[in-house]
């Protein structure tokens, strides 16, 4: 208790300082609910190349501090006396914090909020977003409906890897003008997007399908496409996570992953997009809660490490953009620093925002406390805010920081740009191995005994519905077999007696990357299954909607299919694609080893459609 009493009185002197840092007699006691003085209004009347430096004469060392520290605000309904959401508005209005990190939400309730929170806020507010696949990542509608198509919300697109598959990087650049125009439209300014990490590890599981593939040159290209359609469409990109998280089978969501590459090797992989972003000017750059020996030996994250964060990323490569941290709340940082030290540290090093702490006024009182111990001085300070004020002045939130509520429903989740999701599904649809000629199903008849099971967490209710539900316009008796993928010893038994008493069996899986995830694998026991199924003559047909690595646990299996994740569009691409309905031709921008080349993918071309979508 003696040490927080003696950091909240440190934290009280900085608070009191002058705007320049000099120390001041503490100021008079003001009313409980009165505002705090405006710089935005006492720098009303300055133009654009005058107003950053003076809200920097304006702002004392604990508010710079604060347009430092980004919270988030979820999208979902909260009634305005909502104690969370009060907590929220309080911290926007009086802690004045610099931006706002928006999470899963609805798009009307999402910019409502949005629009809340800039009107409270003396400054503009940066509002960003994780809008790794298009603003429907976050900005969802129904999507665990069953049987459904186009869930509504906001355009949701398969992942970066899918995206690669395609081999067209004017449709990463479409993709990333879909995504500013919805996400202006919702009111957010900045996405975390995109992904720059090279996926060189099988077993990632936390990376995976986020990236744009294995071959650095192939990420740079579809990254610098991304990015250069995000930014044209008025939105600031971020590439991340700086200097590469592709190499490692630790989620730093979980703790800390450490990456033994040599300083050769990130120079001519991990780094190789990161330059190409820099050079098409990307905004900001993420960085990695992750420790590489070969640029910091101390072993400290990338996020904390001065060597990489401005030794690196400004020193050697020339970086004059924003670097916004990695979530702060992830054990990545705070396993072995604490929320305040690795705050105090991530600043230290040259971090200009700290995303999502688990405290956001600790984290004010850590940074502002870092200037009070001369970890830093009140100029480091300064030179990030006039990164953050900068860029409020060049997304215009200076002169208009509300989206119009109204226009939403007219912007987000326009047909044309669900028809482009689409497209990219169906074309990274990649047909790996066909070793008997089993596809296209179609050309089987629709009486056909046909049994496809959907191995899919619990959580994830609406998997194989869209695929089942396409599949069934073919074969009117396909049955449905739904297996909990958190069950490590599902009952064999009575798969093996359904599959059986089957024709044709299909396993979609759709175990796949996630924040919270140890293995990207699925357990042994599933494995053996779907060998004993190649065993049985069962010829299985497995489709990966989510660990396209799954073939190496699986590798005898006759066919396989990679339709990268199990989002509503990719169930249906990749049904039409085991149909017939669909040409297939998309290529594995990894490869699969010992199983599957970097470039493999066979081609087939559509069988004749009826009226009704389907082969005739």
């Amino acid at each position: 208790m003696a040490r927080r009493a003696l950091a909240g009185a440190l934290i009280a002197l900085a608070a009191c300082a002058s705007p320049q840092g000099a120390p001041t007699a503490a100021p008079a006691a003001a009313a409980p609910n009165a505002a705090p003085a405006s710089a935005d209004a006492a720098c009303a009347g300055r133009s654009d190349s005058a107003w950053v430096d003076c809200v920097l004469a304006h702002l004392t060392v604990r508010q710079k501090a604060a347009q430092m520290v980004w919270p988030r605000v979820l999208g979902d309904y909260t009634a305005r006396d909502d104690r969370a959401w009060r907590a929220l508005v309080r911290m926007v209005r009086t802690e004045r914090v610099g931006g706002v990190i928006a999470g899963i939400g609805s798009p009307l309730e999402l910019a409502q909020k949005i629009d809340d929170l800039q009107q409270a806020s003396d400054l503009p507010l940066i509002m960003s977003a994780d809008f790794e696949t298009g603003a429907g990542f976050r900005a969802r509608g129904g999507w665990f409906l069953p049987n459904a198509i186009d869930l509504g919300g906001a355009v949701n697109f398969p992942p970066s890897m899918a995206l690669a598959a395609t081999g067209d990087t004017m449709l990463a650049y479409q993709e990333g003008r879909v995504t500013a125009r919805e996400g202006r439209a919702l009111g957010v300014q900045m996405d975390f997007a995109p992904v720059l990490d090279v996926n060189n590890n099988p077993a990632n599981p936390v990376i995976s399908t986020r990236s744009f593939g294995e071959d650095p040159r192939t990420v740079a290209r579809f990254g610098a496409a991304f990015l250069r359609g995000v930014q044209d469409g008025g939105m600031l990109a971020t590439g991340k996570h700086f200097p590469g998280h592709g190499d490692t089978g630790v989620n730093s969501h979980l703790a800390l992953p450490v990456v033994n590459a040599s300083r050769a090797r990130l120079d001519s992989v991990e780094l190789v997009p990161f330059r190409a972003a820099i050079a098409a000017g990307v905004a900001a750059i993420m960085t990695f809660h992750g420790s590489m020996p070969a640029l910091d030996s101390t072993g400290v994250p990338g996020t904390l490490s001065p060597a990489v964060l401005t030794g690196l990323l400004r020193d050697s490569l020339g970086f004059r953009g924003l670097v916004i941290t990695d979530a702060m709340d992830m054990q990545g940082v705070l396993d072995s620093y604490g929320a305040a030290e690795a705050a105090m540290r991530a600043v230290a090093a040259g971090a200009d925002v700290l995303l999502q702490p688990v405290d956001a006024t600790e984290t004010i009182d850590a940074v502002t406390f870092g200037v009070v111990l001369g970890r830093y001085d009140a100029a480091r300070l300064d030179r990030s805010v006039r990164r953050i004020l900068e860029a409020k002045l060049r997304l215009g939130l200076r002169a208009r920081r509300l989206a119009n509520v109204d226009s939403v429903r007219a912007i987000v989740g326009d047909s044309a740009d669900q028809a482009l999701a689409r497209r990219v599904a169906e074309r990274s649809i990649t047909l790996v191995r066909d070793s008997l000629g089993q596809l296209p199903l179609a050309a089987l008849d629709r009486g056909t005994r046909v049994l496809s099971i959907t191995y899919a967490p619990r959580p994830d209710v609406g998997a194989g519905t869209v695929f089942d539900a396409e599949l069934r316009r073919w074969f009117t008796g396909l049955r449905s077999v739904w297996v909990d993928s958190d069950d490590p010893a599902p009952n064999a038994a009575r798969l093996l007696a359904l599959a059986d008493s089957a024709q044709v069996v299909i396993v979609g899986s759709y175990v796949a990357q996630n924040w919270k995830a140890a293995t990207i694998s699925v357990p042994p026991a599933f494995a053996s299954f779907v060998e004993e199924l190649v065993k049985r003559g069962r010829h299985p047909v497995v489709v990966a909607l989510g660990n396209p690595y799954l073939l190496q646990q699986v590798p005898d299996v006759p066919a396989y299919v990679v339709a990268w994740s199990g989002f509503p569009l990719s169930q249906f691409a990749a049904a039409r694609a085991v149909l017939g309905s669909a040409r297939v031709s998309g290529r594995l921008p990894i490869g699969i080893p010992g199983l599957a080349a970097l470039g493999a993918g066979l081609d087939r071309a559509p069988l004749p459609l009826g009226a009704n979508g389907l082969p005739k």
